[in-house]
């Protein structure tokens, strides 16, 4: 019974945490965009496209932590699980968009620069580095528990210190008129966009055609069935994500003495487990049965 308090605590203390997190992330943006363009830098502009980002990242978490607890039903097996994937993948193509409307005018600036207010961007990015740190100490406790929560955490972290550029540039053109280096801050923020989405990019594309998650080696999940006892052969082996989180897997398992099946089937699941894998389903075959390797073997 307190277990299952402590889980309620933990969940109403992540949901509080995502909703804090993007309503102060969303209220930053809108105010970083308009100082962008009312001071004409685009290096405000730039990093306040990023932090749009961190508010589609964070709504992104938040969805996939909900989602993982909807039940599925008679038309979604696995329930809404697999949206965490198309989702992420959106974010990642959106995000690349933003970065080429960010170096298209960053070009356009370098070629002919314009003045900037530095001490005005200081203040603003400085507003920003708090704002991230903020939501990221709000993950901080939970951020070894879930994937999602830990993604979250270690992306406002890396933006406080993107923010921390951005003050800096706002510094030096306060105190030396150098109005190019706005525009080369916005190059450079680009390219960290590029950097940091572009994992985001391929492993969505990856899970979306259901391929093996990062991080997981098919022989290496073989070699691992295979070490259970009773295991004569491993064929037909299929791993694909549910969501971003989870991941399935079936396959045909050969033993010669089907009466220990059961105990079998255990500690091959329990074997997976320990490597992620949380849905296993098997299918047992003795040698007899075993045709799939002889050129008369009926294809169905």
């Amino acid at each position: 019974m307190e277990h299952h308090h402590d889980h309620h605590h933990e969940v109403n203390s992540l949901n509080k945490a995502f909703i804090l997190g993007i309503s102060l992330n969303i209220i930053f943006v809108v105010a970083e965009f308009t100082a962008g363009f009312w001071y004409n830098s685009l290096s405000l502009l730039s990093d306040a496209g990023h932090n749009l980002g961190d508010v589609a990242s964070l709504i992104l978490a938040m969805l996939a932590f909900r989602l993982a607890k909807v039940h599925p039903t008679a038309h979604y097996t696995y329930g809404y699980k697999k949206s965490t994937v198309l989702v992420s993948l959106l974010n990642a193509v959106i995000l690349l968009v933003a970065v080429g409307v960010i170096a298209s005018e960053s070009i356009s600036k370098l070629i002919h620069p314009h003045p900037v207010e530095g001490e005005a961007i200081a203040w603003v990015a400085g507003i920003g580095v708090i704002i991230n740190a903020l939501t990221a100490w709000l993950f901080m406790k939970d951020k070894d528990k879930d994937l999602n929560v830990k993604g979250a955490y270690l992306h406002m972290a890396a933006d406080a210190l993107v923010s921390i550029g951005v003050v800096i540039s706002g510094v030096i053109i306060s105190y030396t008129g150098w109005y190019i280096i706005d525009p080369i801050i916005g190059l450079l923020i680009a390219i960290i966009i590029v950097y940091s989405t572009w994992g985001l990019l391929r492993d969505s594309i990856r899970l979306s055609l259901d391929g093996v998650p990062a991080g997981m080696d098919i022989k290496n999940i073989e070699k691992i069935v295979y070490k259970v006892s009773g295991v004569k052969d491993v064929h037909h082996l299929h791993i694909w994500p549910i969501s971003t989180t989870e991941t399935a897997l079936t396959a045909h398992i050969r033993t010669n003495n089907l009466e220990n099946m059961e105990k079998i089937k255990q500690d091959i699941k329990h074997s997976l487990a320990e490597k992620g894998i949380s849905h296993a389903t098997l299918e047992f075959e003795t040698s007899e049965s075993k045709c799939c390797e002889e050129k008369d073997c009926p294809q169905i």
